[in-house]
């Protein structure tokens, strides 16, 4: 395989799966704006969510430091 048909693959693979996305939210739109509000509060949690964990934060903040 030649490079110049190994960068056509690499795109043609990077533009199936945006159209495959820009499809999901079509349709998350489509069910309506509470399903979309919803939908964005839940990626919204679940990013926040993997960055607490991240950075160490147990919420363990109590005030009984020794």
């Amino acid at each position: 395989m030649t490079t110049s048909r190994l960068s056509l693959f690499a795109i043609l693979s990077v533009l199936a799966s945006t159209l495959t996305g820009c499809s999901l939210a079509g349709d998350i739109f489509k069910g309506g704006i509470w399903i979309g509000a919803i939908a964005v509060f839940l990626v919204v949690a679940i990013v926040w969510w993997l960055v607490s964990k991240m950075s160490g934060g147990g919420g363990g903040t109590g005030g009984t430091s020794v």
